[in-house]
């Protein structure tokens, strides 16, 4: 996949490393449980292994030997309330083709209670939906938020769906309070804010224009339809993924104005393609 020129969409942060939000999608909303972005996601944490295993191997320490098979994915499903079925899930999209570790904040069995840092020896850290209050509220709580960026800046991709692309921008729109509502409570890795389900929820789309134009979310809003992701490497998008002809990934300027990301970089369609091939 060649990479598109990057267009920031605001000032870069201090913020290093690679984060990719899906807006909704992947595994959690296939009935095969198949998805072309979470094949592609692997493919990212890959090629990070494979460098990983070059460098050790120039250095004459080889921790690891075979990119394919000891890819290590870890599924951080806080938001959730740590739910066996996503975790399970989860498990089922990815297992034989990487391994498969879980942070389980809660303690689900059989998962039970892991230290946060092993974050700190992943290649890719997928963060599931649900809450995004009480996800960050756990994380702050755990170190976790502090740990993810740590992460992150060694080189781990971070990759999160609905709350768990939320989090990571200063504010979003939420439903972890009941009816939507905007959340100025980010991590901040990334600037702006995020609206997922763009198009696939009621009442999104709406919603989100009407905060941003009023100030009660900060611009620029980043909206992304289920199935559509965004990557920022250094908090820069730099590309869009989609599985979908139909979705797409916007901007959101501070009068409310939306414009399709199409306008402003290349768009990546992601192949129907398994990661081995």
């Amino acid at each position: 996949m060649d990479a598109p020129s990057a267009v920031s969409t605001s000032e870069s942060t201090a913020f290093r490393g690679t984060i990719v939000a899906l807006g909704g999608g992947g595994f959690s909303m296939s009935e095969t449980g198949e998805s072309a972005v979470d094949d592609e996601l692997l493919l990212m944490a890959r090629r990070r292994t494979s460098a990983e295993i070059c460098r050790s191997t120039s250095a004459g320490v080889s921790r690891r030997n075979d990119a394919s098979e000891l890819t290590r994915v870890c599924f951080v499903p806080t938001a959730s309330g740590d739910s066996r079925n996503y975790i399970e899930r989860f498990e089922a999209a990815f297992e034989g083709r990487a391994q498969t570790h879980v942070l389980s904040l809660f303690g689900q069995s059989p998962w039970d209670f892991q230290d946060p840092a092993m974050l700190l020896g992943m290649d890719l850290i997928y963060v599931g939906g649900g809450s995004t209050a009480n996800l960050l509220s756990l994380w702050r709580r755990h170190g976790v938020d502090e740990l993810m960026k740590t992460a992150a800046a060694g080189g781990t991709i971070l990759a999160g769906i609905s709350a768990g692309a939320n989090c990571w921008f200063d504010a979003s729109s939420t439903d972890s309070f009941g009816p939507l509502a905007p959340l100025n409570d980010g991590l901040g890795f990334l600037r702006g804010s995020a609206c997922p389900h763009f198009h696939g929820e009621p009442g999104r789309e709406e919603s989100f224009l009407g905060w941003i134009t009023d100030g009660s979310l900060p611009a620029p809003g980043i909206a992304i339809d289920d199935h559509a992701a965004v990557v920022y490497v250094d908090g820069v998008a730099t590309s869009v993924m989609v599985e979908s002809v139909e979705a797409a990934a916007y901007i959101v300027d501070a009068d409310g104005s939306l414009c399709n990301f199409d306008e402003h970089r290349r768009v990546v369609p992601v192949s129907e393609h398994g990661p081995d091939e």
